[in-house]
């Protein structure tokens, strides 16, 4: 019978004995040798004396069994188990006038291409004061190198299983991040009219402690940043169009919107924490 590993094994059949009546030894330890049989010198016989019968004979005492075995010792790697559902809860609200302060929290910044959000959830992930890791949600989609679904290629049912993919990754890595105490945000071209997909999709990978913003600057300045763009992050003027059309729709949702196309970097990332220490304080219905 085999045993889990890490459980005590189970105790022996009798006391101080294992199956078949044989003295329980612990794995490892040698039987002593018996008595070697004892030839006595040649005596002459005597007149018979009084009949002697040996008593029992007496086993040594076997030592007290040691305790059973616990569980294995905890990874050393720092790994720390993750909680079940719901896995990132509301951090309470930092002082006033000290943005997101210290607070370990967890952001998804929208946004339709040419907006900045990359950019600027790196720098604002470099720019705090406590453990901050920033995840790209494009750059994750491109970890697949052979078989890569391109979605400028044609949005098609390959592209949209990626997509999916690399959300459930990013949205663990979060939670990962968040059960050792380090900040994240995260960068995502959500759409509003897409909300099972959308919103939806990530506040299931990371928890209802997820803190949305939307990043949405003018049509003009997205147009004009996805022109310096390379490779298959630059879009057709066509498709930027289309998409910040559709992005639009987070008016009036309720979520916080950032216009930043009279921001740089440096303030857009200013604004954004400041905008998380209001939400931290009273967090937005979504």
């Amino acid at each position: 019978m085999q045993h889990a590993v890490g459980a005590p094994l189970p105790p022996p059949q009798g006391p101080g004995h294992g199956p078949g009546g044989w003295a329980h030894q612990p794995p490892g330890a040698h039987q002593a040798p018996g008595p070697q049989p004892h030839h006595p010198p040649h005596q002459v016989p005597g007149p018979p004396g009084p009949a002697h019968h040996p008593g029992p004979a007496r086993q040594a005492p076997l030592p007290p069994p040691g305790p059973p075995a616990g569980p294995p010792p905890p990874d050393s790697t720092g790994h720390i188990q993750l909680p079940p559902g719901g896995p990132v809860p509301i951090p309470a609200p930092p002082p006033a006038d000290s943005g997101t302060g210290a607070a370990t929290l967890a952001v998804l910044l929208i946004g339709p291409a040419g907006a900045g959000k990359t950019t600027v959830a790196r720098h604002w992930a470099l720019t705090r004061r406590v453990p901050t890791a920033h995840i790209s949600l494009d750059d994750v989609r491109e970890w697949v190198c052979s078989g890569f679904a391109d979605p400028q290629s044609g949005w098609n049912d390959h592209s949209e299983a990626q997509y999916r993919l690399a959300r459930r990754t990013c949205g663990f890595a979060a939670r990962n991040f968040l059960a050792n105490g380090i900040s994240c945000i995260l960068d995502d071209a959500v759409f509003p009219d897409r909300p099972v997909v959308g919103l939806g999709g990530w506040k299931r990978h990371v928890g209802p402690g997820l803190l949305p913003v939307v990043l949405l600057p003018g049509l003009e300045i997205v147009l004009e940043r996805n022109a310096e763009r390379s490779g298959n992050r630059r879009l057709s003027d066509e498709e930027v169009a289309g998409i910040h059309g559709r992005m639009a729709g987070w008016y009036g949702s309720g979520l916080p919107i950032i216009d930043n196309s009279k921001y740089d970097v440096e303030t857009t990332a200013r604004v954004l924490d400041d905008v998380l220490a209001r939400s931290l304080a009273s967090p937005p219905a979504w």
